[in-house]
């Protein structure tokens, strides 16, 4: 029988499957890292979300490693070379919160448009600034989607009911079957767009791709929606622009300081850097705790999408 070490919490629907189909499913979302290192030999499979990385060091001790299932879609704290050489099988599950992503990423754009944070806080406190939240309109707006996988996708979707134009450029896929999206060429993005929104994943030729030269090839100062990975971004050149007003506003659900795990971006309060106060301090930025795909429906969603690649490689 199949031995999988669960190291984070997800769905237990994902638990139920592998043992209705013949699985033994450990819990270890308790115990330490090197207690886990200890342990992981037994193991085929294991299930993840970020609680710590999969490097070499630690797959080294995983000797019957089977796959591994990423309860999510970002797949950078994995070695995936080191993987390849073992023929370790990875599972990831954009599918599973892609629409979440989606509607998370419109709405975020709402409010900043709206002053929604900002009326909201004010009214609470007695102020009634009418003229102060005057909002502005999404329609008639350019919007450029960077990445056209599965969440760029769902983003587009939800953007259907406005009057607004949306050019996509993926730098791996082209051909798009969507009648609602133009595929444009990145210089295209940088003359028109309005609102950009990154879709992508981190890697080598991501990392700190949105620096001061990037931001300077935008023809109209611009807004800013990430909800992919915060390290896409370099935050000095982000605060410069909304210094400047190239950049207007920013949706962040994703920030360039998080820690491998989400949670422990504020263990050091008394340290943070200064272009993060800056962002956490700014008007002009909607925040959020890396939450873009983390819905009750979701939740669910990811680990059934797990199952079924687990249970079904055949079909991947």
């Amino acid at each position: 029988m199949k031995k999988v070490a669960f190291i984070d919490v997800v769905h237990p629907i994902l638990q139920e499957r592998l043992e209705d189909n013949g699985f033994i499913c450990d819990d270890l979302t308790g115990l330490s890292k090197p207690e886990i290192e200890q342990r992981v030999k037994a193991y085929n499979g294991i299930v993840i979300r970020s609680r710590f990385a999969m490097d070499k060091d630690f797959l080294n001790k995983a000797t019957q490693l089977e796959f591994i299932a990423r309860s999510g879609a970002g797949m950078e704290n994995i070695d995936i070379p080191y993987c390849e050489s073992r023929n370790i099988k990875l599972y990831n599950a954009p599918e599973g919160n892609r629409n979440a992503v989606g509607e998370h990423a419109l709405g975020m754009l709402l409010s900043l448009f709206n002053n929604l944070n900002k009326g909201d806080q004010e009214v609470r406190q007695g102020v009634w600034n009418r003229e102060g939240n005057r909002g502005i309109e999404l329609d008639g707006k350019t919007i450029g989607v960077i990445g056209f996988g599965n969440n760029g996708q769902a983003f587009a979707k939800k953007l259907r009911g406005f009057d607004v134009e949306v050019l996509v450029y993926d730098k791996y896929t082209s051909n798009f079957d969507n009648n609602f999206i133009t595929e444009v060429t990145m210089d295209t993005i940088f003359e028109k767009a309005d609102i950009i929104s990154f879709h992508i994943p981190q890697n080598k030729e991501t990392l700190f791709l949105v620096d001061d030269n990037y931001l300077s090839k935008f023809k109209k100062d611009i807004y800013i929606i990430n909800l992919s990975r915060g390290k896409i971004i370099k935050t000095v050149s982000l605060v410069k622009g909304l210094e400047h007003g190239n950049v207007k506003g920013v949706c962040l659900d994703v920030l360039e300081f998080e820690k491998t795990s989400f949670e422990n971006i504020f263990s050091d309060k008394t340290n943070l850097p200064e272009a993060f106060n800056y962002i956490l301090n700014s008007n002009k930025t909607i925040l959020s705790p890396h939450v873009g795909g983390w819905t009750k429906e979701s939740y669910f969603k990811l680990s059934n999408v797990l199952a079924d690649k687990i249970l079904n490689p055949k079909t991947l």
